[in-house]
């Protein structure tokens, strides 16, 4: 393709805005000329600050625009397999945000479309696996740097949030273990080698948000997966952390251990003063991952022109969704749940 990739966005919310931005200000190769919401102040902040001028309300316009070669979908969780089912039949290379559904069936029949159109590319937003620390454990792993690897143990934990937006949001994102830790599910795979789940226990509790306690979520999650071969992943998730974001993720193998993210710090500054000794945490997901954001975008871009695969498969997708589900099932049940 010699010209640029013309792409469209469906969602416009934080995380719709943080890839639009890196669409239309940063990422080679593309010019982004549709932007879709039903908000009409959405619409308008695409218009004002990004110089969008196809602006749609209805997502069916939006996906049929024959001018688009790709879309960004960045909409509720609960419309992503439509979405990029429609998205995939109306003839357009696919970029959807994580879960790729929250039912396991949804994420199949994405899937069963998708290979009827192997000449379009469906990527799935796992934006870590392009964050350069986790890009760099995985290279080492492949280079048998720690050995075997056998235990993960990641979390994602976010800094308490006094509005109460996840709660609000909370109904339908799957829950603490679909919304956060569906990451550190779908890089314990990639980290351990793709090893098939058996399966999950989960447990939690409500330490500050009970408003979840009515739709039976928590606000602090530990779940252990177990997988075939022997291999292991402990996850945690949080959203009551006081000092700010904190995302790590710890490997051991048979002849060493990698550890990514350790300490939740903004840089490498250490401030030394009468309060004591201390760094500034990160404050949220997008400071952590913003180099992450940008090379994912760019690598769906540079995927959708060259023809070359990127990042998380369908499949991926749909396996941590398998994995997941397990998790919030056990969660509610209190046993182990087998993963089929």
């Amino acid at each position: 393709m010699s010209r640029p990739l013309r792409v469209g966005i469906a969602g416009l919310g934080r995380l719709g805005r943080l890839h639009a931005q890196q669409l239309a200000r940063h990422t080679v190769g593309c010019e982004l000329v549709s932007a879709c919401s039903p908000v009409a102040d959405e619409r308008a902040w695409a218009r004002d600050t990004l110089g969008v001028t196809a602006l749609h309300e209805d997502f069916g316009a939006f996906v049929h625009d024959p001018q688009l070669d790709a879309v960004v979908l960045v909409t509720p969780t609960a419309l992503h397999a439509e979405q990029t089912i429609a998205a995939l039949e109306a003839g357009k290379h696919v970029f959807v945000e994580k879960p790729l559904a929250l039912a396991v069936a949804d994420c199949e029949r994405v899937e069963a479309v998708a290979r009827k159109h192997p000449d379009r590319l469906a990527m799935v937003g796992f934006v870590r696996r392009f964050d350069p620390s986790y890009a760099n454990a995985r290279a080492r792993i492949e280079a048998n740097g720690i050995g075997r690897p056998f235990l993960v143990r990641s979390q994602t934990c976010d800094k308490l949030d006094p509005s109460g937006f996840f709660v609000r949001f909370a109904p339908s994102s799957g829950g603490i273990f679909m919304d956060c830790s569906v990451h550190d599910i779908d890089l314990a795979r990639w980290l351990l080698g793709y090893p098939k789940a058996q399966r999950a226990f989960a447990t939690g509790s409500v330490a500050v948000h009970h408003e979840l306690e009515a739709i039976g979520d928590v606000d602090n999650g530990l779940a252990i997966v177990e997988f075939e071969g022997g291999a292991r992943a402990v996850f945690y998730a949080s959203r009551t952390f006081a000092h700010g974001h904190e995302t790590s993720t710890e490997v051991i193998g048979t002849a060493g251990k990698l550890l990514v993210g350790a300490g939740a710090a903004r840089d490498r500054l250490q401030i030394s003063d009468a309060d004591g000794v201390r760094h500034i945490a990160l404050a949220d997901f997008h400071e952590r991952f913003a180099d992450a954001f940008r090379l994912e975008m760019t690598a769906f871009v540079a995927a959708c022109r060259d023809g070359v695969t990127a990042g998380a498969t369908l499949n991926d997708a749909t396996e941590a969704t398998r994995i997941g589900s397990a998790i919030a099932r056990s969660l509610a049940s209190g046993l182990p749940e087998a993963i089929a």
